[in-house]
């Protein structure tokens, strides 16, 4: 799985001009064919088509998945909802809250929240780095009360610096520039390595 920009034209024509790299042995990826199409759902209820481009590596001959930046692996929402779902987290609400907020089920959400919880502070641990890097002066998020809303707070801080950095960044929503960052594995098992 690679994750890439959303302009799916500008993916395809890196892809075709050898541009894109394979994160296993750095040979050039090669278009081969697109995997299922799915429906993922968007904010504020919008439903959006995803048919995300498979490639081969020319050197080590494994196939790979392009998801753009704006969905998250093996999830049937955009990373903007998840996002949002989790800053309400931050904030003290429980999962049923967050549902009921984002009019999703209560199933999902609970998901989202324990696949979170046990990745947040590897999450925090990488975005503060990530600031460090990319402020010239960083200021810290101050100490939240649980550790899911401090590595929110972390996600939204290294994003501020990012976009103070690259101006351009303020087009990229903070969800989607994490899901990037750490290659898309906001929420993965807690035993996966950032």
């Amino acid at each position: 799985m690679l994750i890439v920009d959303n302009d799916v034209l500008l993916v395809e024509r890196q892809l075709r001009q050898g541009r894109l790299s394979c994160p296993s042995c750095g040979a050039a990826l090669a278009p081969w064919g697109h995997g299922r199409p799915r429906q993922i759902r968007g904010d504020l209820g919008a439903r959006l088509f995803l048919r995300p481009r498979r490639t081969r590596c020319s050197g080590c001959k494994v196939t790979h998945m392009l998801l753009a930046e704006a969905f998250w692996p093996r999830r049937a929402d955009a990373a903007e909802v998840i996002g949002a779902g989790l800053e309400i987290a931050a904030l003290g609400m429980g999962h049923r809250q967050v549902a009921a907020s984002l009019g999703l089920a209560e199933g999902t959400v609970r998901g989202w929240l324990r696949a979170f919880a046990g990745r947040a502070e590897a999450v925090r641990r990488h975005f503060t780095v990530a600031l460090v890097a990319l402020a010239d002066d960083p200021v810290m998020p101050d100490a939240a009360p649980s550790a899911l809303a401090d590595a929110v707070s972390a996600v939204a801080a290294a994003h501020r610096a990012a976009a103070t950095k690259w101006p351009g960044m303020l087009t990229v929503s903070r969800w989607e520039f994490a899901g990037r960052a750490i290659g898309g594995r906001i929420l993965t098992s807690s035993s996966t390595a950032i």
